[in-house]
Parts: C-alpha cells; structure tokens; sequence
C-alpha cells in the first residue's frame, strides 16, 4: 500500500503540474486574472485562529498578503499531490482496463479537493457557478485527472510493458 501511495503522490505531482498549466494558459488565452480563492481561504483560516499569524505588522500588510498567496499556492499543491495518494490508494480497485475510470477518480478527488473547503469556508458556492466558471475549473482538473492517472500507471509497469512485481502479486490474490 506505501507503494501505490507513494506512486499516487508522484503521479499527482505530474497532475498539478498539467492542471497549473492548464490554468495558466486558460488566464493567458481569456486574459483573465488569477483566482483568489487560494488567499481568501488562507484569510479566512488564520482569521479562525489567529489574525496576526502571518504578520507582525497586521493581516492588512503585504507581508501577510505576499504569505496568503504564497500558502495558497502550496495548500493546492498539497491538494493535487493528495487526490494522487487517493488514486493510488483506490486505483488497483479500478481494473487494470479502465484508464477512464482511474482519471475521473483523480479528477474529482482533485476538484473535491479544492471546491469543498472553498464552500465550507464559505467564501464560493459551486451551485451559482455559471457554466463559464464550471468550465474554466473542470478542464484544468480533467487535465489533471488525466496526466495523474497515466503517469501512474505507467510507473506502475517495469519499463517494459509489464505490471511491478508488487502489482502481479496483488492480481494473484484478488479474485
């Protein structure tokens, strides 16, 4: 189990790299601003504890915004190279024939990852998203869902074609 967790991280570090790359050529095509949902919900976190946290010089200074982004950003790195420890987690319980299967699961573990605490934090509801919004979220996570699940499953194989030892065996014993 270490094994498929461990491989689900790397592979949900590849993710992350294709959903940022995504996100960004979306902002770079529409010539939109970045989201600001990552700081909001960093805000809104260190409110509940303890405004001051992250500066000395009060939650209204740069400094503490400057942290806000840049915790922001790790929280979502944290989220993507998470969904990935899932899919490895879940993944040999998806069928060794059903890529399709392996890369919804880490699309929406991703996208899961990232709304619910928004929601929870209350600072976006996805039910008053327009479909604009939808799309420009999904298509960057349906990139992610798709480079985790075939970056895992490929270092799932040993180089030529074959399943990892550790993956045979788990075959054998399966019905």
């Amino acid at each position: 189990m270490r094994r498929q967790l461990l491989r689900g991280a790397a592979a949900g570090a590849a993710g992350t790299t294709a959903l940022n790359a995504a996100t960004y050529l979306d902002m770079l095509v529409r010539a939109r601003p970045a989201s600001t949902t990552p700081e909001e919900s960093v805000r809104r976190l260190v409110e509940r504890g303890h405004p001051t946290a992250l500066s000395a010089k009060g939650p209204d200074s740069d400094e503490a915004a400057n942290r806000r982004t840049a915790l922001g950003a790790l929280m979502g790195i944290a989220t993507g190279v998470g969904a990935g420890a899932v899919l490895g987690a879940v993944r040999p319980l998806l069928g060794p024939r059903r890529p399709v299967r392996a890369m919804v699961v880490a699309a929406l573990a991703a996208n899961l990852g990232g709304v619910l605490p928004m929601w929870a934090l209350g600072i976006s509801d996805p039910r008053e998203w327009s479909a604009e919004s939808w799309l420009s979220d999904l298509l960057p996570h349906l990139a992610y869902g798709v480079v985790t699940a075939v970056v895992y499953d490929q270092l799932d194989h040993d180089g030529r074609g074959r399943r990892s030892a550790a993956r045979s065996r788990l075959r054998r014993i399966s019905p």
